[in-house]
This record gives C-alpha cells, structure tokens and sequence, in this order.
C-alpha cells in the first residue's frame, strides 16, 4: 500500500461528494487522517488486501468525523450556542467510534480487491438479559 496525500487529494475530489473538510485540511491534517485509516483499516482486516482507493474514501469519512463541530460531539458536548451566531444539538444515536465512519463504499472497494467476498458490519458484542 502506498497511499499518498496527493493521491489522496485527486480520489476524494473526483469520487467522494462531501469533501470540504478534506479539502480543509492542512498537510499535517490530512497525513495524520491518512495514517489513522490505513493504521484502522489493515487492523480490523487483517487478513485482508486494503486497496489504497478504500483508504481515501475511509479518510475523507474520518475528516468528517473528526471536524470542529463532530469533535466536540465525540468529546461529550450535548450541545452549544455561540449567541446571536449558531447553536448545535447534537443527537444522541449518531456515530461514535471508528469503525462507525467504515462506509459502504469502503467495504466494497475491500471485498472488490478481495475476489469479492462478503464483508459485514456485525460483530460479537456483550449482552444483559
């Protein structure tokens, strides 16, 4: 894998609609986004092939998540107003944690690049019955 910011740049322009936290986003940003994707992605699938263009598209999902307004959700915020300017609630139910921001898109681009096997979003979790 040799993911790259420039590569990076030209994926997310053409193939990904909401791209301006991306767009936003200063070397140091995007390189660090990049490194936490490829880092998350070749973890969770690691038995996998993680094709470069499944790591842009997880990127730019992480920029989105990890912008001003989402950061402060992830960091408990409820909600905030900046009086006469803006006021944000954030919901209770939106997503939380990486593996939440793996799109579709990314698991069809990782079961695409792996003769197309089937990808699922389950998992084991623990229960209280």
């Amino acid at each position: 894998m040799a993911v790259n910011i420039t590569d990076a740049d030209l994926y997310i322009t053409k193939w990904c609609v909401d791209n301006e936290d991306w767009s936003d986003s200063d070397e140091a940003r995007k390189h660090r986004i990049l490194n936490v994707a490829s880092r998350h992605l070749t973890t969770r699938y690691s038995k996998l092939t993680i094709p470069d263009n499944a790591v842009y598209e997880f990127s730019n999902e992480l920029s989105i998540a990890f912008n001003d307004s989402n950061r402060l959700q992830q960091q408990g915020v409820a909600a905030f107003s900046l009086t006469g300017v803006a006021s944000m609630t954030f919901k209770d139910w939106a997503k939380s944690g990486l593996d939440a921001w793996i799109s579709d898109t990314v698991l069809d681009l990782i079961s695409a690049e792996n003769g197309g096997i089937s990808l699922s979003r389950r998992a084991i979790r623990w229960t209280v019955l």
